[in-house]
Parts: C-alpha cells; structure tokens; sequence
C-alpha cells in the first residue's frame, strides 16, 4: 500500500515537474486565470479534478491494472 503511495506521488510530482519546465508562461497563464475566479469556481475546479481522478482509480481497478 505505501508502494503505490509513493509511486503515485512520484508521479505527480514528474508531470508537475515537466509542465513548469516545458511551458512556465503557460503554467502561469493558468495561475493568473486561476486567481481571477471567486473562491466557490476554484472550489469547482478541485471538485471536478476530484471526480476525474476517482474515476480515473476506478476505471484502473476495473481493469485489474
């Protein structure tokens, strides 16, 4: 269990690593957009990368990956 903890957070942390090397103004782009809506559309925004990402897990589990 804490293997899979570690390589899912090892695998954030590289996908965050390459979007802030590959494309900084974008990623800051994003930010400023970000920072422009009120606190209840951010709180949409994690709600749905949430989502996402349960349904993501599941669709792994379901597939025996």
């Amino acid at each position: 269990m804490i293997e899979t903890l570690i390589l899912a957070i090892g695998l954030v942390l590289i996908v965050e690593g390459l979007a802030w090397l590959l494309a900084p103004s974008l990623i800051e782009t994003l930010l400023e957009a970000l920072r422009s809506l009120d606190i209840d559309a951010r709180r949409l925004v994690g709600l749905t990368a949430i989502a996402i990402g349960a349904l993501f897990l599941w669709a792994s589990f379901w597939m025996g990956i």
